[in-house]
């Protein structure tokens, strides 16, 4: 993934073109000369953001009492322990 880096003057005079290399990977927008924002696609940015959760959280979210989850009962055998 390459980083374009162009200054804020640029990015008023190529809007266009600096859409275009954001959907290559992020632009590094700078104002006078020191880095001020970044612009990246929209997939780009959700991978970002994307949260991860636990089944504890999933089943927690509000309106999830309509979700139909019967898991199937573990069977667990029963085997001797070998204290030798």
């Amino acid at each position: 993934m390459a980083i374009t880096t162009i200054s804020s003057r640029e990015f008023n005079q190529q809007v266009s073109e600096v859409k275009r290399a954001a959907n290559n990977g992020p632009v590094l927008i700078t104002d006078r000369g020191r880095p001020a924002h970044v612009l990246m696609s929209f997939k780009d940015y959700q991978r970002l953001t994307k949260q991860r959760r636990n089944i504890a959280d999933v089943l927690a979210m509000p309106d999830t009492a309509d979700i139909e989850f019967d898991p199937p009962q573990a069977t667990i055998g029963q085997r001797t322990a070998d204290f030798s």
